[in-house]
C-alpha cells in the first residue's frame, strides 16, 4: 500500500523534485540521532536543526521539561520540514522517557559535556554502534538525568579561556566530524533501509504537495472502489 500511495502522490511532484528527494535520502542516516534537551533559545534550536539537515541526520528528539521548543524560521531556513522530529513533553520526567526509548531502539546515549575526563571528539568510536548525541540547555548543559543514564561522554577539545562552545556551534562541530567518519564505513551500516526511505519520502511529498490530504483521500476511495 505504501508503494502504491507513493506512486500516486508522486504524480503531483516534478521529476526534478523527486530526483532531489532520492539524492538526499541516499545520504540520510538513522545511525546517528540528535537529542536536544530543554533548549530555550529559538536561534540555537533552529541552527541545530539546520546542521542536522546539512549533515544528513534524519531523526531529532526534542525534550521539553521547563522550556517549550520553538523554531526561528529565518535561521532554520525550513530545515525542520525535512526532519523527523519527536517531542517528549507529556510527562514529569521527559528526559528519562527519552533515553529509555532511545536505548530500547538500540542507541548508546552520548552526553556532550566539557568535563576533563570525557573522551574527545577525535577519540569517539563511530563503529561501536548507533549513537544518540545529547545536547543540553544553553547554561546548565545536560541534566543529571541524562548524565546518570549516559553510556558515554563526549567533549570538544578547546584551548582558550572560554569553557564551552555555544550549543549550535557544538552540534555543528560534532556532526561535521562524525558524519564524515560515518561515510567512511560500509554504507549498509549507516544508510536508511528502502522502507525507511519510502516512509520519509511520503512525509516529504505530503509537505510539498498542496492539498495532499485530499489527494490521499481520493487515492483510498479509488482503491476501495477497485476492490468492490
Amino acid at each position: 500500500m505504501l508503494k502504491n500511495l507513493l506512486g500516486y502522490l508522486s504524480k503531483f511532484v516534478t521529476p526534478a523534485r523527486l530526483a532531489l528527494f532520492e539524492k538526499v535520502l541516499n545520504e540520510r542516516t538513522n545511525y546517528i540521532t540528535v537529542v536536544l534537551e530543554d533548549i530555550f533559545q529559538p536561534q540555537n534550536a533552529s541552527a541545530v536543526l539546520r546542521s542536522c539537515d546539512c549533515f544528513g541526520i534524519q531523526n531529532v528528539h526534542v525534550i521539553e521539561n521547563r522550556n517549550e521548543f520553538s523554531v526561528n524560521k529565518e535561521v532554520s531556513l525550513g530545515s525542520s520540514k525535512w526532519l523527523s522530529i519527536q517531542k517528549y513533553n507529556k510527562e514529569e520526567h521527559n528526559s528519562l522517557k527519552a533515553i529509555k526509548k532511545l536505548k530500547k531502539d538500540g542507541y548508546r546515549i552520548i552526553a556532550t559535556t566539557p568535563h576533563a575526563n570525557d573522551q574527545t571528539l577525535h577519540e569517539f568510536d563511530v563503529e561501536k554502534g548507533k549513537a544518540a548525541l545529547v545536547f543540553g540547555s544553553e547554561l546548565p548543559g545536560v541534566s543529571e538525568v541524562i548524565m546518570s543514564g549516559a553510556d558515554e561522554f563526549l567533549k570538544i577539545p578547546m584551548y582558550g579561556f572560554t569553557e564551552s562552545f555555544n550549543i549550535s556551534v557544538s552540534a555543528a562541530l560534532v556532526l561535521y566530524e562524525i558524519s564524515n567518519r560515518l561515510r567512511e564505513l560500509d554504507s549498509e551500516i549507516w544508510k536508511l533501509s528502502e522502507n525507511e526511505k519510502d516512509e520519509i519520502k511520503l512525509e516529504w511529498i505530503r509537505a510539498t504537495v498542496k492539498q495532499s490530504q485530499l489527494l490521499e483521500e481520493r487515492f483510498y476511495t479509488e482503491m476501495t472502489k477497485g476492490q468492490d
